[in-house]
């Protein structure tokens, strides 16, 4: 039996997207009729129009419509496709069915929301991690960071490297600033903290993906936090103020800890001991810029020292400063904010003179001025004369005749430091130079250190202020040292004020990530595995010291927690035998502080990323932009 014939208009050719329809395309003719010819394109008012999207299947039924949208003219041709007509119609209807758009953000704005830009912000912290993880422990590296105008920094402090790294990701900066916190609240700790937060986020990205509401998430770690933070201070163990010996080395071996994992870490036990001098020196309130670091080049790391007072460079000077002594004791100090040098008074006054004697009057008032400043600071007493503005030739020349020492162009945290150690306070006129208002010191003494020549005052009786004296080869060695020294003193400083101390390592991370483990098979519910991933995440620590020295990390983790499930609960990893040890016994300690700090910050910023539902990014704006750089006075000529 014959297959029964289908209508010819089930024949024709069904329009693709990007076809152009003429009146002549086969899909506008009648059934059974010829195409219309070329002649006809005219006649259509919807000629020549490229389909950009097919919304009824074509060819179609009889009596139904068909609906295209037009490339050409970007709007929906809600023409009526007629099977004996063969064309198109425009109707006003189809035009009603599209919605009007709203406008409300600039062209341009880019908006991202739902759980693919949660997890992308996820992997932008994760890349974050990476630049800094190889930086932690002992067994660190090192990074050298090149910036824009070609200055080369090496360093394995987590915050520097972070700040040096210009992050542009809104939520990686989260990251940058939890690592900037940490340096400045604690001083050590900064990689941790980033590499805890990072960790986080990739345990809940799971959770995330399957579609686990941010809130139950956030609840579980700030409940997980609450939890660790309790128990740290629960198990820290307090070291006795009152015995002044055993304090010290608490913060000795705290400053040892810190210095560890630094590029001078072969000279801890040196420095360490410089460090505690230094912060035991400060008064009560252990101000950080009472500390002054002063680098000179060339020596070797362990010619450093530690003064007992203050040090600064000498000083811009003028002929006649060879001739002044170089060495006193028991010298009354002025310490000035007065300019002693002849003003060129054209600068700022105009003086109308008819005579020469009119003129040299003024002339010889302006020396006048000047040789009765002079004078009072010679009666006063003060052997050593230092200013934070400029002391002239003629100034330098009568103070060496009067066997007196004189600095100008002082840096003002130098002379602050100088009126804390020796005492007095700055003048801003010579006209009450009285003996209160003079520091003293045992010795002043200018002594040449290396290449430099540096002012010295020792045996201040005020003495609450030190200074560093840094040796070393390469100048990013030695600004190395000095990060490394900020941090060790940090370190000491929060130990004298919070004196409970936990194991490093990565023992007290092994610890509360046992008793979280725990904990969490006690709750039902979600929070379960949230508090579970939170224990498995603080894990990282131990994990990434053992890949930094090249250990077996699986090997060490397992037996850490055999270890820690029996009762050892300050087993950490041991860096020198490639084993698990008594950490606490070893003396690798640290403030208890820090690591309360580290996973209070690092908690709050995965939450902080996980709350995010939606990003918006503005168009850069093209009228705020700052203008280009062009040649513009005191520029120079162009090589």
């Amino acid at each position: 039996m014959r297959a029964e014939q289908r209508p010819s208009v089930l024949k024709v050719a069904r329009p693709k997207c990007g076809d152009t329809l003429f009146n002549d395309h086969p899909s506008l003719a009648s059934p059974g009729s010829p195409a219309s010819g070329p002649s006809s394109r005219t006649d259509s008012v919807v000629a020549n129009h490229r389909v950009a999207e097919v919304v009824r299947s074509f060819p179609l039924p009889a009596q139904s419509s068909g609906y295209f949208y037009c490339a050409k003219h970007c709007g929906l041709l809600g023409g009526r496709v007629s099977e004996k007509r063969g064309e198109w119609r425009a109707a006003e209807s189809a035009s009603k069915m599209m919605p009007t758009p709203v406008i409300l953000l600039k062209e341009g704005t880019d908006s991202s929301q739902g759980i693919p830009q949660l997890v992308s912000n996820i992997s932008a912290c994760q890349v974050i991690a990476e630049a800094v993880r190889t930086t932690l422990g002992p067994r660190g590296m090192d990074k050298l960071i090149v910036d824009g105008r070609g200055k080369a920094t090496i360093s394995n402090d987590g915050a520097t490297i972070l700040k040096l790294l210009d992050v542009v990701h809104p939520a990686a900066k989260t990251l940058v600033d939890i690592a900037k916190s940490q340096d400045a609240e604690v001083g050590d700790g900064t990689t941790s903290v980033t590499l805890l937060a990072a960790e986080f986020l990739k345990q809940v990205k799971p959770y995330v993906e399957e579609g686990l509401h941010p809130q139950i998430i956030i609840r579980a770690f700030r409940t997980a936090t609450q939890l660790a933070v309790n128990k740290i201070k629960e198990i820290a163990v307090t070291v006795k103020k009152a015995d002044k010996v055993e304090q010290r080395k608490l913060l000795e071996k705290c400053a040892m800890t810190a210095l560890s994992s630094k590029l001078i870490s072969q000279q801890k036990a040196f420095f360490a001991k410089m460090v505690v001098d230094a912060v035991m020196m400060l008064d009560d309130l252990l101000q950080l810029k009472m500390i002054g670091i002063k680098k000179v080049q060339g020596g070797a790391l362990e010619d450093s020292q530690l003064v007992a007072g203050v040090a600064f460079k000498k000083t811009f000077s003028y002929a006649g400063f060879e001739m002044q002594p170089k060495k006193y004791h028991n010298p009354k100090i002025a310490l000035l904010n007065v300019e002693l040098e002849l003003k060129a008074e054209k600068d700022n006054a105009e003086i109308r003179v008819h005579t020469v004697e009119d003129y040299q009057a003024i002339v010889d008032a302006e020396w006048n001025i000047l040789y009765d400043k002079l004078e009072k600071i010679h009666h006063s007493g003060a052997k050593v004369v230092l200013s934070k503005l400029p002391i002239g030739d003629v100034a330098t020349q009568y103070f060496a005749d009067r066997d007196m020492f004189c600095a100008g162009r002082v840096p003002e945290e130098d002379l602050k430091r100088t009126m804390m150690a020796c005492g007095g306070s700055i003048q801003t006129s010579v006209n009450a130079l009285s003996a209160d208002v003079l520091g003293r010191c045992q010795v002043f003494e200018e002594t040449q250190i290396g290449g430099e020549r540096y002012n010295f005052f020792t045996g201040c009786p005020k003495a609450k202020t030190c200074t560093f004296i840094l040796r070393g080869g390469a100048e990013q060695f030695m600004e190395e040292t000095e990060r490394s020294l900020h941090d060790a003193i940090m370190i000491v400083r929060r130990a004298i004020k919070n004196d409970s101390v936990v194991a490093g390592g990565g023992a007290i991370e092994m610890e509360l990530s046992k008793y979280l483990r725990d904990y969490s098979r006690t709750i039902p519910g979600k929070q379960q595995l949230l508090i579970g991933a939170y224990a498995k995440a603080l894990e990282i620590i131990p994990r990434q010291l053992c890949d930094n020295a090249g250990f077996d990390a699986t090997n060490i983790l397992n037996k850490l927690r055999a270890r820690h499930a029996q009762g050892g609960t300050w087993y950490g990893v041991d860096i020198n035998n490639e084993d698990i040890a008594d950490n606490f016994e070893a003396f690798v300690w640290e403030p208890a502080m820090v690591r309360i700090n580290a996973l209070t910050a690092a908690s709050e910023a995965a939450c902080l990323i996980v709350s995010v539902d939606e990003t918006i990014k503005n168009p850069r704006s093209t009228v705020d932009a700052p203008p280009a750089a062009g040649r513009g006075r005191g520029r120079g000529r162009p090589h």
